[in-house]
């Protein structure tokens, strides 16, 4: 392992256009060499040429997720009450999952009232079989993007196309962001160096730089990141996405909106009946 801001000249940086200098040198999957870029204008951190991808996506989820469910339940509660305060139409209309893995966070904001969806290029939809979004659907009002953002290559292109493709104005995703000098590389869980998943790494400084290149207004609180054209009230958003109310909005959201777990039930019973 090599550490540090090495002057060796590299790529542009996707997001700035800045320039990228290595930053340190790790093992990856156990046997591969990765080099870790830096932008020192956007703090933007990246596996250069990450060529071992095909391999670290033999399984679209990797088997050391072990906090898959956890986070699904802790982001749902988080999102309810994003959703019903925050984005128009309180509640309403139509919500997609981009890159929804199993389907599990569909199922449960159908399960909170809201009219999710399911979409992936790359997994295989378990548990919200039915519930595929197709554009001819209509746009939404929403699009989520769930521990995403740390395996694009193009994060850009990826925020253009989502959008495009929901129709939606608002993007709501999570990360981990890390704050000043590039963590050390054994310092940091979130490197994931043994999965070779994670290849892009971001400060809020990035993603607000990234925004305003796109046009789009950045706000972030618990965990909770947001791209829309309109503007977030931060302060709204630090109260809804807080331990408190995250654990009580879901519930109470409910019950205004009317969970979905009974009607799609029935729904499901009549398409395979």
């Amino acid at each position: 392992m090599t550490v540090g801001i090495h002057s060796g000249h590299s790529d542009a940086c996707p997001i700035c256009s800045g320039e990228m200098r290595l930053c340190f040198s790790e093992q990856v999957l156990g046997k591969y060499q990765a080099n870790y870029e830096l932008c020192a204008l956007c703090g933007f951190l990246r596996a250069k040429d990450p060529y071992w991808l095909n391999e670290a996506y033999s399984s679209a989820i990797a088997v050391a997720d072990t906090g898959l469910v956890m986070r699904n339940l802790a982001i749902a509660s988080k999102l309810s009450g994003v959703l019903y305060w925050l984005v128009r139409e309180r509640g309403k209309g139509l919500y997609l999952d981009s890159a929804g893995g199993y389907g599990m966070l569909t199922r449960l904001m159908r399960d909170f009232g809201f009219d999710f969806y399911w979409a992936d290029k790359y997994c295989d939809n378990h548990l919200a079989q039915g519930f595929e979004y197709k554009p001819e659907m209509g746009p939404c009002n929403a699009v989520t993007a769930i521990e995403v953002f740390e395996h694009l290559t193009d994060p850009a292109t990826f925020i253009k196309e989502t959008l495009a493709f929901s129709g939606a104005r608002t993007l709501i995703f999570t990360t981990e962001l890390y704050a000043g000098d590039p963590p050390a590389p054994g310092s940091w869980w979130y490197y994931a160096f043994a999965t070779g998943q994670h290849i892009g790494f971001f400060q809020r400084r990035t993603l607000e730089i990234l925004g305003k290149r796109l046009g789009l207004r950045f706000s972030s609180a618990n965990g909770i990141h947001i791209f829309s054209e309109h503007q977030i009230d931060e302060l709204i958003l630090r109260f809804v996405t807080g331990r408190g109310v995250s654990r009580i909005a879901p519930w109470w959201i409910r019950r205004r909106l009317g969970s979905k777990t009974l009607s799609d039930h029935q729904l499901m019973l009549q398409k395979i009946g």
